[in-house]
């Protein structure tokens, strides 16, 4: 005679998150986290620097704090931003996390585990009387991407 065997349904997300699957593996487990309406995934190649340093303003401006996330080579970047944020007074870092994650290696078709670093900055107490208010009704992605192209803008107007 067979039993059942009841197992309790999982916790309801919260509505700022949803499930991500990170490395699904070749057995039937996987590594899942959760995404954040705060968290920067930091690329070091398909963005500049700055596209970062100023969405990272705009998070904070929302939500009162940040999460800067980066793989690999990728975590130099991360680190860089965070030092920008918090030396021009804006941040204060709040928890450095490092781990190892595994990813799948597209070439070569197996797990390799790569370095992840998360930084959490929060608003610091000048942050409201050096950055304005966005009043414009843009993204914090369109804000950021917009106040980089001025920057650049500037840059090649000075270099002429």
């Amino acid at each position: 005679m067979a039993m059942e065997v009841a197992t309790p349904a999982p916790a309801p997300l919260t509505a700022p998150e949803r499930n991500i699957i990170v490395a699904p593996s070749a057995k039937a487990t996987t590594t899942v986290e959760t995404h954040k309406k705060n968290r920067i995934q930091v690329s070091n190649t398909k963005k500049p620097l700055f596209f970062y340093v100023n969405l990272a303003k705009r998070y904070m401006q929302q939500h009162n704090e940040v999460e800067l996330s980066a793989l690999g080579m990728a975590i130099t970047t991360v680190v860089t931003i965070s030092e920008i944020l918090k030396n021009n007074g804006l941040a204060i870092e709040k928890k450095v996390l490092t781990s190892t994650v595994g990813v799948k290696d597209e070439s070569k078709g197996r797990m390799v585990h790569k370095a992840k670093i998360e930084i959490v900055l929060g608003k610091s107490e000048k942050f409201d009387s050096l950055v304005p208010p966005v009043t414009n009704g843009k993204t914090p992605e369109e804000a950021a991407k917009a106040e980089t192209d001025a920057a650049v803008e500037a840059q090649e107007a000075a270099a002429t």
